[in-house]
């Protein structure tokens, strides 16, 4: 029974180890797609004299139009790899920073400048939504407000916190789900349901990882705020 009992735990190690070296991987994918490749198109001359591949804010694949804000964004990857968030070519959140937690990740960006605000992270597994409600509440006008779910982010959220969360222009938010990756783009003050947002669902069937769907990855040109 102790020989079973051992082999098991060292079956139940193998695999957390296994699923962690697969996670770093897709660590290592994000980043390339974030900084690596976006430094090597920088760098490595190109024959004939012609000039460089051109080089975009935060590695987007397009250059975004003057009175645009450069953004680029992923998610968490399971419980392992926490959600990545860059705006103008400035790092705001991730892993690296120290600056991102389990549940739901902000960053809230300054809508005419593009500085950074303020970012917070909220564990909305065994934490308080209502220190998310709070928060909500010193959103000022004209913010721009980015999201990040990373492990759970819906467990704790309630009608309150969702409701404040759609009048920023979320669409998915009523049907966040436990385990689910939601990424999100909106604004203090929007008068339109924003069209930056990605929403998968915890499926068991289609999960990429076990327990938990893909890692979700959005990219886009945000509004500078005018008035």
């Amino acid at each position: 029974m102790m020989r079973t009992g051992g082999i098991l735990k060292l079956a139940a190690l193998v695999s957390v180890f296994l699923l962690g070296v697969f996670l770093a991987f897709e660590l290592l994918e994000i980043n390339m797609d974030f900084s690596l490749e976006n430094m090597f198109a920088r760098s490595v001359p190109v024959e004939g004299g012609s000039t460089k591949p051109a080089r975009h804010k935060c590695g987007l694949s397009k250059l975004c139009p003057e009175g645009h804000f450069s953004f680029k964004m992923a998610s968490g990857a399971a419980s392992v790899v926490g959600p990545k968030i860059c705006l103008e070519d400035n790092i705001l959140m991730s892993g690296v920073k120290n600056n991102v937690g389990r549940g739901m990740n902000f960053a809230l960006v300054n809508g005419k400048t593009g500085e950074l605000i303020k970012t917070e992270f909220f564990d909305l597994w065994a934490g308080d939504v209502n220190d998310v409600i709070k928060f909500l509440k010193t959103v000022e006008e004209g913010t721009v407000v980015m999201v990040a779910t990373f492990d759970d982010a819906a467990t704790k959220l309630n009608d309150e916190a969702k409701t404040m969360i759609s009048e920023l222009g979320s669409s998915s938010i009523g049907s966040l789900g436990f385990r689910d990756n939601w990424i999100f783009v909106g604004g203090k003050g929007i008068k339109t349901k924003s069209p930056f947002e990605q929403h998968i669902k915890n499926n068991a069937e289609t999960n990429k990882y076990e327990g938990w769907p893909e890692v979700l990855e959005m990219e886009g040109c945000i509004p500078q705020r005018k008035d």
